[in-house]
């Protein structure tokens, strides 16, 4: 045989009989979508395997469904598994081995096996859920309070998305009545580049708003309309998990599916179903803090009401009781006074009866010390020189200086002829 010279399609059409013959049966086969097109109602597709490690394609080809057969096998695979037949799924194909001298080797897809494709996404899933858990992340910022009051909300979300201008209708009422600020960035949340797309649009968003703001957001909203459910698959990414779970901002997530879950569902502090009812949950917390507020302060003035009326209450009791407590000291005043002025009257009294005895008696006295009143009992009053003399030392015995003697009945002039004093011990 390495002397037989063929032409290329001999040599070709010879590798489609082995090919047919040693393939002839359909067989099952793992592989990866990298790409899909359809053109005129068939499925052209490129599968692939990769390394778990790297994921480096270690081998790829050609396959197609054919129209005739797409709306089974394609219709059969979506409605049992939900799932949008896409680039990036792996699948389990049952597929028959064709080459072609003209187009070279392909494979038919005959048949699609759904299970597997949802227990792959399922097990993805868990994987990343159970690395979040055992991280301590999973409940991370769930775990965050909720913000007292929402004025300030940075959104992530597909750009001119349904789902944001359902989201949008009620912001901008919002916004507009000055009672929420909404600030919004663009990101792709379907494809392989989903997660990094996110990624870079909240760094880009916080970056911003650093610059804008003096505080953080009070909620970071990250929201997507409804679409194919497979495109969730895309966010189910843990680098974003783990980013997004060590935020110190509540997280708030409507990524517009009803049934199924995300990664994101899992560890945000808020998960809803749609982005109209994550807006409705904003406009829901802001109406319920401003009743709490308005009760809050119907409270205080009630309360304050009650306490000006208890203090009033103590205020007229106590002025009652400096009234009465004043009514008797001005009555206690008042009997000491009278109690002082009767006092003060009794003595005066007593003073003026002891002064009037005592002047009865100087009176007495003086009557009785009357010079008329002494000479008539035989006493004299001695004066020389007109002044009355008390003691014989006091006399001036000169011819000069006669005394006089007043009595009872006259005045007697003589002179001193001899002066004998008195001794004391006589």
């Amino acid at each position: 045989m390495s002397d037989v010279q063929l032409t290329l399609s001999e040599y070709l059409s010879a590798v489609k009989e082995v090919i047919q013959l040693a393939f002839d049966d359909a067989v099952w086969v793992k592989a990866e979508i990298r790409n899909l097109n359809i053109k005129g109602g068939h499925y052209y597709l490129e599968l692939a395997e990769k390394e778990q490690e790297s994921d480096k394609v270690i081998a790829s080809c050609k396959a197609t469904i054919w129209k005739f057969t797409a709306n089974k096998v394609v219709g059969k695979f979506e409605r049992e598994s939900g799932i949008e037949l896409s680039r990036d799924l792996n699948v389990l194909v049952k597929v028959r081995a064709k080459f072609d001298p003209q187009y070279g080797f392909s494979v038919n897809i005959e048949e699609i096996d759904s299970s597997f494709t949802l227990g792959d996404l399922a097990r993805r899933y868990q994987q990343i859920l159970e690395k979040l858990t055992s991280e301590g992340l999973i409940h991370k910022n769930r775990n965050l309070p909720a913000p007292f009051d929402i004025q300030h909300v940075l959104v992530i979300a597909p750009e001119n998305a349904a789902g944001l201008g359902d989201f949008k209708k009620d912001a901008d009422a919002l916004q507009h009545a000055g009672v929420c600020e909404f600030v919004y960035h663009a990101a792709t949340f379907q494809g392989n580049t989903a997660a990094q797309s996110i990624r870079d649009a909240l760094a880009l968003g916080l970056r911003q708003w650093a610059n804008d703001f003096q505080t953080a957001p009070d909620l970071i909203v990250i929201i997507r309309g409804g679409g194919a459910v497979n495109d969730l698959a895309y966010l189910n990414d843990y680098d974003l998990a783990a980013l997004l779970s060590k935020r110190s901002v509540p997280i708030w997530v409507g990524i517009g599916h009803e049934k199924d879950r995300t990664i994101l569902d899992e560890i945000a502090h808020r998960s809803f179903d749609t982005p109209s009812k994550v807006i409705g949950g904003i406009r829901n917390h802001i109406v319920e803090r401003t009743q709490e507020v308005l009760e809050a302060l119907q409270s205080i003035q009630l309360r304050s009401q009650h306490q000006i009326a208890l203090y009033q209450s103590q205020n007229d009791q106590l002025l009652q009781v400096i009234k009465t407590l004043a009514q008797s000291q001005i009555n206690d005043s008042t009997r000491l006074l009278q109690q002082y002025q009767d006092n003060t009257a009794y003595f005066a009294q007593l003073q003026l009866k002891t002064a009037a005895q005592n002047i009865e008696i100087l009176m007495r006295e003086t009557l009785l010390q009357n010079p008329a009143h002494v000479l008539s009992k035989g006493y004299a009053i001695v004066r020389q020189q007109g002044h009355a003399i008390r003691a014989t030392k006091n006399l001036q015995p000169s011819a000069h200086s006669p005394i006089e003697i007043e009595m009872q009945d006259g005045v007697i002039t003589a002179d001193i002829q001899h002066i004998q004093v008195k001794n004391h011990d006589d």
